[in-house]
C-alpha cells in the first residue's frame, strides 16, 4: 500500500473532489485506494465545512456589518455587492431544477467540497437528509470519475 499516495488522494478530495481520483491513477494506487480514499476525503471535508457552516456565515456577516459601520464613521458610502453574478445565477438554477438532491450531489463536486457543503448547508441545513444526501452524493461522484479515471482515460 502507498500510503503517500491515499493520504494525498484524500487530502485532495477533502477541498477539490472532482480531480482527486485522477491523481490516484497517475500516483499508481489501485482502483479501490483510489475510490475509498476520495469518497473518504470527500466525506471529511463535507461534515467539517457543512457542519461548521453556520458558525462561517455568522462570522462572515458580523465582519461585514462591522466593515459597514466602519465606513459609516469614516463618512465614506458602501460599496453596493453585486447580488446576481454567473456562479449566483446558476447555483439557484440548480436549485429549483434539481432541489436538494441536485444541490447535495453536484454542488460539493463541480464547485469545490466547502463551497458545495456551505451552499447545501445554507439552502436546506433544516432538512435531516442533506448530509447523508451529500455523502451518497461523495459515494456516486466517487465511484463515476474513479472509472473515468481508470478505464475510460
Amino acid at each position: 500500500m502507498n500510503w503517500t499516495g491515499i493520504t494525498s488522494v484524500y487530502l485532495l478530495a477533502t477541498f477539490k473532489f472532482m480531480f482527486a481520483p485522477f491523481t490516484g491513477s497517475v500516483i499508481g494506487l489501485t482502483f479501490f485506494e483510489t475510490y475509498f480514499s476520495a469518497v473518504a476525503g470527500g466525506s471529511f471535508g463535507a461534515a467539517v465545512f457543512y457542519f461548521s457552516s453556520e458558525l462561517l456565515l455568522s462570522y462572515t456577516h458580523k465582519k461585514r456589518i462591522l466593515k459597514n459601520e466602519q465606513l459609516l464613521e469614516k463618512g465614506l458610502p458602501i460599496p453596493l455587492r453585486k447580488k446576481f453574478t454567473r456562479t449566483n445565477r446558476l447555483i439557484l438554477q440548480l436549485k429549483r431544477k434539481l432541489g436538494i438532491i441536485g444541490i447535495c450531489f453536484w454542488a460539493p463536486f463541480f464547485l469545490s467540497v466547502p463551497v458545495g457543503s456551505i451552499i447545501a448547508a445554507k439552502f436546506y441545513g433544516s432538512h435531516k437528509m442533506t448530509y447523508p444526501l451529500i455523502v451518497i452524493g461523495m459515494f456516486l461522484n466517487a465511484l463515476i470519475t474513479t472509472i473515468l479515471a481508470y478505464f475510460i482515460f
